[in-house]
């Protein structure tokens, strides 16, 4: 009787446990609770996979808070080894549709439409730079 009863604590336990897990696994933040309003635009990943990774993004916001841009910045994809850009605009404002690799990744002409620019370097290392082209 008391090996049963230790039995059924435990059963609940272990389902309570794995309850708990799986709520943590499906209410994670993500982009979608951020309040800037971003939105991808355009994005550019490099074919090659044996060397460093570019990934680079073109989004458009509502609001220039830092620490969103940020924080959309870290939810984007990185790999070990390879960089990823971000390239802010405010909405509404002309915006590049077709990116490409380098240290320019589209055409000049929107520069003066950049507000900011989010960018992860092969080390982990993150910036945000506030009206890189001006």
């Amino acid at each position: 009787m008391k090996n049963r009863k230790t039995n059924i604590i435990l059963s609940i336990l272990v389902l309570v446990l794995i309850a708990w897990m799986v709520k943590g696994t499906f209410t994670q933040p993500g982009i979608e609770n951020l309040k800037s309003g971003f939105q991808e635009v355009a994005h550019y990943r490099n074919e090659n996979n044996t060397g460093p990774i570019q990934n680079v993004f073109s989004v458009t916001v509502k609001d220039t808070i830092s620490t969103e841009m940020i924080t959309f910045g870290n939810f984007q994809p990185h790999h070990k080894g390879g960089t990823t850009k971000v390239y802010f605009f405010m909405e509404g404002t002309e915006v590049p549709t077709k990116l490409t690799s380098g240290k320019l990744n589209f055409d000049p002409k929107f520069n003066s439409s950049c507000v900011a620019l989010y960018e992860k370097s092969a080390m982990g290392n993150v910036s945000l730079t506030k009206a890189p082209f001006q």
